[in-house]
């Protein structure tokens, strides 16, 4: 039974990819903060104490780990983008990449691959067409701002791993569709009162993802040895804001209203990080694709419908 070591375990992504792994056979070591305030549900999942601030890590859960998976870090929509905030977005991943880091150099014999999160906030924005052409690929350089900064250099955080003979993969995940919190949670909050709230104008494209089907892409980047480097973590077929907004609607209400929340007053709301929904990212799958990959939800119907269902 091979062992997994993962970071960011206990958030959206990390709790379905610990039960994924779980099923899958892997033995798992979620690295924690408090590992003794955590519940073990089963016997092939422990905890194992970190803490990037002082700089320490369990050395024996890395010597035991044969793959590590990197999810680490602040939330970005969390709370208001301000000088502290940014801060604690940046700092929290790159601080700990350098533990992780520091640690495989000396302990890591047994690491195979180290998988680690990105973000499509590595790019800019492009115009609102969704054709292939005019979609992000990997090799396109870092944007300028904010966000693309935090994703350059989380990248580059962890990129140490491969002069140590480790196979890395990056994903740069896009808006992750799940029930259990995230994008869905928020638009979910104006629903309740038959509210369907598109932002802006809401013609802005989003790339998104399934969790299932994000689960699966690190799942298969595990197991397939022939990936390594950066891939988007996105579905084929990105939607307008308006077309996410009302698919989930019609799932999860029989009667709805659809509102415009006009862009000055997500500006006043949000302040800087109302730049990151109003804008437009248009990516593209095709790489994760032709590595042999195959999407479960590959149109925002079906991820919708299953959403629905759950």
């Amino acid at each position: 039974m091979e062992t997994v070591l993962i970071t960011g375990g206990t958030g959206l992504i990390g709790k379905i990819l610990v039960k994924a792994l779980l099923d899958r056979g892997y033995s798992v070591i979620v690295l924690s903060r408090t590992p003794g305030n955590q519940n073990s549900f089963s016997k092939q999942l422990c905890y194992a104490a970190w803490d990037i601030e002082k700089n320490t890590i369990d050395i024996e859960a890395i010597k035991k780990a044969n793959f590590i998976i990197h999810l680490a870090g602040a939330s970005v929509a969390e709370k208001r983008w301000t000088d502290k905030r940014k801060n604690e977005i940046m700092e929290s991943r790159i601080k700990s990449s350098a533990v992780l880091v520091n640690a495989i150099s000396k302990y890591g014999g047994n690491v195979k691959a180290v998988i680690s999160s990105s973000a499509i906030g590595y790019y800019g924005e492009n115009d609102f067409a969704k054709e292939e052409e005019s979609r992000f690929v990997e090799t396109d350089t870092a944007s300028t701002d904010f966000l693309g900064s935090v994703c350059k250099q989380w990248e580059e955080s962890i990129d140490p791993v491969s002069a140590f003979g480790k196979r890395l993969v990056k994903f740069r995940i896009g808006i992750v569709l799940s029930n259990e919190g995230g994008a869905i949670k928020e638009f979910n909050k104006p629903l309740k009162f038959g509210l369907a709230t598109i932002l802006g104008n809401g013609k802005q494209i989003i790339s998104w993802i399934h969790i299932d089907d994000l689960v699966s892409q690190f799942l298969y980047a595990i197991e397939n040895e022939k990936m390594s480097g950066v891939y988007n973590a996105v579905a084929p077929n990105p939607v307008s804001n308006r077309e996410l907004t009302l698919n989930l609607a019609k799932v999860k209400r029989k009667f709805f209203i659809p509102l415009y929340v006009p862009s000055f007053i997500l500006k006043i709301m949000l302040g800087e990080m109302s730049t990151e929904i109003l804008k437009s990212a248009t990516v593209s799958s095709k790489k994760i694709e032709g590595t042999g990959f195959s999407f479960q939800f590959s149109t925002i119907q079906s991820a919708m419908q299953k959403l629905g269902r759950e």
